[in-house]
């Protein structure tokens, strides 16, 4: 069970976007995460007129390794390590170390 999902809210805590908050977008693979608005790089592009795309300097997200951040508790507001405990019906669930309170609901 992945400890870092698609939809989930971090805060980056290494990097030159550290302490910044935003969303998990994607999960590429086992090891990088795709954060809505944080580790934005510009990257030149060069136009094709045939297929009618238009050159020019454009922003995109780049990934970031998961050990990067952590998950947001809105019960302390800051990041917090996270642990996979079994409920008493056999179903895993994500809990927070600090103050056991469930991530999944």
């Amino acid at each position: 069970m992945n400890k870092i999902k698609k939809g989930d809210e971090v805060i980056v805590i290494a990097g030159k976007d550290r302490g910044r908050r935003g969303t998990v977008v994607r999960v590429i693979d086992e090891e990088r995460i795709l954060v809505e608005n944080v580790n934005v790089a510009k990257k030149h592009t060069k136009g094709n007129p045939n297929a009618g795309v238009q050159g020019g300097i454009i922003e995109q997200e780049l990934p970031l390794h998961r050990s990067n951040v952590m998950l947001f508790n809105p019960a302390t507001s800051k990041g917090d390590r996270i642990g996979i405990t079994a409920l008493e019906d056999g179903k895993k669930v994500r809990v927070f170390k600090s103050n056991g309170e469930t991530v999944d609901v």
